[in-house]
């Protein structure tokens, strides 16, 4: 057990110092994962966090309907000029296929279908191949949880049925993959993040398909994935400074994904969580604040770029995102490196965007490198724009103890353990959405 402290300005009343302190429990071994990252809190930057009711042109927001007009709005831009970059609009042309169906699946559990979507523009080489699992038997459509994988969707279960993935995928050769392809020993590989029959047993459906079908996560991705092939100007090799970057090609695929649930019959398209964990939680975070059809966006463990602040510059740093992941966010996003307090934005915002809908934040203590502490903090300077709303938010100030979930429409809890998807984070999750769905 270890001290901590940590000290912000308050972005929301004004330069008041405030100061939490916390108890947590952290590994020697996280501390030691990389070399020259801050993990001391006595060494975090006091901040400023830019305020949330004060438009550019300096007039304050005291209603909703100013919030969903005006600086919603502004804020959205902000985090597409200066981050994440600026995404098409919907496909004009798509087309939607059953790959497969078996409406006894999983020994009879389970419906299972799969899903191909194709994007006119592109054709048959950038299809989303979207895999769903929905109970069986159910006669009226049901809500579901919707994310990404990192392996191909024969990764979340050992189901012979589901297609192998014949996308590229970041691991190279292993017992799995062979020349950056899976092999059929991949299957089920991922599967303790996938709590598949929990899932359906609580009522839900799961959607799930593989990033690296938008676009291949590496540095040179975007030339193979989506966001090459919807450039109106291909005359270059070179992408300009507020294009989007991979997390909102990424984002982009999801509401694709949506586009194609509101078309299933077996699916409430108006009760769909959306999961991300990691980078795809950064990933889940901008999918829910870009497009609100989303009812409620879950963020696992994101970090920097996801659910915590950049202004305290603990663990992983806009800096080092940018040096080692130069894809992911667009390129606006490098005038920040080791520059985190002229941001014209942070990540407290990016949650206020969801309001007034539900959104969850999840640290795990032993995750330093996403910054547990950055990440509640977002959560609960996010707080005034639910109660603009009337609603209560994180309805806290202090971060909780372990496996101490709190909030109303925001979440939060603290996990002991390591960067993962554990049971017990799903188990908070589906306890999140029966207490929003009314399924209580």
């Amino acid at each position: 057990m270890i001290f901590v402290m940590s000290r912000f300005f308050n972005s929301n009343w004004g330069p008041s110092l405030f100061t939490i302190f916390v108890f947590a429990s952290i590994s020697p071994l996280c501390i030691a994962q990389q070399k020259g990252i801050n993990y001391d809190e006595a060494k975090v930057p006091d901040y400023t966090l830019p305020r949330l009711f004060t438009k550019l042109d300096g007039e304050k927001v005291s209603e909703k309907w100013q919030w969903n007009r005006d600086r919603r709005t502004e804020i959205l831009r902000l985090f597409e000029e200066h981050m994440y970059g600026r995404h098409p609009a919907k496909p004009e042309r798509v087309e939607y296929f059953i790959h497969s169906l078996d409406e006894n699946a999983l020994a009879g559990e389970a419906v299972r279908k799969e899903v191909i979507i194709r994007l006119g523009e592109v054709g048959p080489r950038f299809d989303l191949h979207v895999l769903l699992y929905l109970p069986a038997g159910v006669n009226e459509k049901v809500p579901v949880f919707m994310g990404y994988n990192f392996g191909g969707n024969h990764t979340i279960h050992a189901d012979p049925a589901i297609r192998l993935s014949q996308a590229w995928m970041r691991r190279g050769n292993d017992e799995a993959h062979i020349n950056h392809r899976a092999t059929e020993a991949a299957r089920g590989l991922a599967s303790s993040r996938w709590p598949v029959q929990t899932i359906l047993d609580r009522g839900y459906g799961l959607v799930t398909l593989y990033y690296g079908d938008v676009e291949p996560d590496r540095a040179d991705g975007w030339k193979d994935g989506i966001r090459a092939h919807l450039k109106k100007d291909r005359s270059g090799d070179r992408l300009e400074p507020e294009d989007w970057g991979a997390i909102a090609a990424w984002a982009w695929g999801l509401s694709r994904v949506m586009d194609y649930l509101e078309t299933d019959g077996a699916v409430r398209a108006d009760r769909v969580a959306v999961m991300g964990h990691s980078r795809l939680g950064k990933t889940s975070l901008w999918a829910g604040a870009s497009d609100r059809r989303f009812a409620i966006v879950i963020s696992n463990n994101s970090g920097c770029g996801g659910a915590a602040l950049s202004r305290r510059a603990f663990g992983e740093t806009i800096q080092r995102i940018n040096t080692h992941f130069p894809h992911w966010f667009c390129r606006n996003f490098k005038n920040y490196d080791s520059n985190e307090s002229e941001l014209p934005i942070d990540q407290h915002m990016l949650i206020a965007l969801m309001a007034p809908r539900p959104v969850y934040v999840a640290s795990a203590s032993e995750d330093l490198w996403a910054d547990p502490m950055g990440e509640f903090l977002s959560a609960m300077h996010a707080d005034p724009v639910y109660e603009l709303f009337n609603k209560t938010g994180l309805g806290v100030e202090d971060q909780p103890g372990l496996n101490h979930p709190v909030g109303d429409f925001i979440g939060y809890h603290l996990r002991s353990g390591k960067h993962d998807v554990t049971d017990y984070d799903w188990e908070q999750y589906l306890n999140f959405a029966d207490r929003h769905f009314n399924r209580i």
